[in-house]
């Protein structure tokens, strides 16, 4: 069987309109070079109707149903993040965010909180912040204004049953979905789905954190220097995707038989990588075009030593949830000259298969997730290329492959190939 791998471009989609998309606006020389040797289709991540998570996107597109596994990005960020997690204790995906009287104002902190900032926010969360009984928490600054949270269980039985103390995410059975973006929000609270004493408990939990943490974190030393930098404050943790327990789930080498590698940098994918027991390459963040040639290279020299490798790049996701078309159309140029200018010019696209595509669309208009399908481009030695002259969402469209109704039937469209 000939080596597989899979390019995913984070949320570089956006919906077919009358005007350009970010895709079609960007000069892409070598992604429509592979293009023009493959074939083309579209693919919804989840199914129709969903506007998936990137977790939820990421896991079906590895072969597996979220809808059918409660995944919990909680847990599975956690993992990534390598903080201690025990079935009972409580973990939830974490953000700094910024509020203004009784609103939430900004759900990212302006997205420009740095490293160092960020550890020292945390750092006096998991210092000053006490919790009623003196339950134990610890709280860890990720990238970013992302972080991540774990409650320790210590005797209480915790439910992951809760709403989401974020308002642009709303959790609906296993999953959570993405809500449309908009300018400011009500300050969040966080609810019990349940009638249950663990779930009410829980909620309590999570809205006593989060409302400690804002006393915590208005008068910071770090955040007055924000402000004195004309900068918004992080003075809010949003919190969202609660679990209690890691997902039971079936490995990948044993569900399909390949030997895989997981290059990513966030936790959300490292987590679902150790999750499915892939061999795990985490790297530096970055989105320089010597980030993303890094990342190529990486790939090609992956090739045989693994039967399967995933690599996920990001970049076009950030300025779609900010609605800055011109920097995503940058982003997606910039994978262009890094990572796919060194695959389109490598021999050894001959000897395997290869796929690329999106977790999901993040179109810049909703400033958030859709359910809009993503391209699809297969890159099989074997097969005739159908015509297709760019990577982009009309090329998609009119492309061999048709839809794929779901994100899941990738991985064994790609098996077939490799076959």
């Amino acid at each position: 069987m000939l080596p597989i791998v899979m390019v995913v471009l984070d949320g570089a989609s956006c919906r077919v309109g009358i005007t350009k998309s970010p895709l079609e606006a960007a000069s892409t020389p070598n992604l429509d070079a592979l293009a023009r040797r493959g074939s083309m289709g579209r693919m919804y991540t989840l199914r129709e109707g969903i506007a998936p998570e990137s977790d939820a996107g990421v896991f079906s597109l590895l072969g597996y149903d979220p809808l059918e596994t409660h995944l919990s990005r909680g847990v599975v960020e956690a993992l990534g993040a390598g903080v201690e997690f025990h079935d009972g204790d409580l973990a939830l995906r974490a953000g700094f965010a910024t509020v203004k009287g009784d609103k939430l104002v900004d759900r990212r902190a302006g997205r420009n909180l740095s490293t160092m900032e960020a550890q020292e926010l945390g750092a006096a969360l998991n210092r000053e912040l006490h919790l009623k009984s003196g339950r134990r928490f610890v709280f860890k600054p990720t990238v970013g204004h992302r972080a991540v949270v774990v409650f320790r269980a210590d005797g209480i039985q915790f439910s992951s049953n809760i709403s989401n103390f974020d308002p642009a995410y709303v959790r609906k059975g296993n999953i959570s979905l993405a809500q449309p973006g908009m300018k400011e929000y009500d300050i969040p609270r966080c609810e019990p789905l349940d009638g249950s004493d663990e779930a009410v408990v829980t909620a309590a939990l999570v809205n006593e954190f989060g409302f400690k943490a804002r006393k915590i974190l208005t008068n910071h030393p770090a955040n007055e220097e924000r402000r004195r930098k004309g900068m918004v404050p992080a003075n809010f943790v949003l919190m969202r995707d609660a679990g209690t327990s890691k997902p039971q789930v079936q490995g990948f080498q044993a569900k399909w038989g390949l030997d895989p590698l997981m290059i990513a940098d966030l936790p959300a994918e490292l987590g679902i990588g150790r999750l499915l027991g892939m061999d795990v390459r985490e790297l530096e963040p970055g989105t320089r075009p010597d980030d993303y040639r890094k990342r190529a290279e990486l790939v090609l020299d992956s090739v045989g030593k693994h039967g399967f490798v995933y690599v996920h790049l990001k970049g076009p996701d950030e300025p779609g949830h900010d609605g800055l078309f011109d920097l995503k159309r940058e982003r997606i140029e910039e994978i262009d000259k890094g990572f796919f200018s060194v695959l389109a010019k490598s021999p050894r696209l001959k000897d395997l298969v290869a796929a690329v595509t999106c977790d999901h669309s993040t179109p810049v208009e909703d400033k958030g997730h859709s359910d809009d399908p993503v391209p699809v481009l297969v890159l099989d030695g074997k097969a005739k290329a159908d015509g297709s002259a760019r990577f982009t969402e009309k090329d998609a469209a009119r492309g061999s492959l048709g839809t794929l109704g779901r994100g899941r039937m990738l991985l064994e469209l790609l098996r077939q190939a490799a076959s």
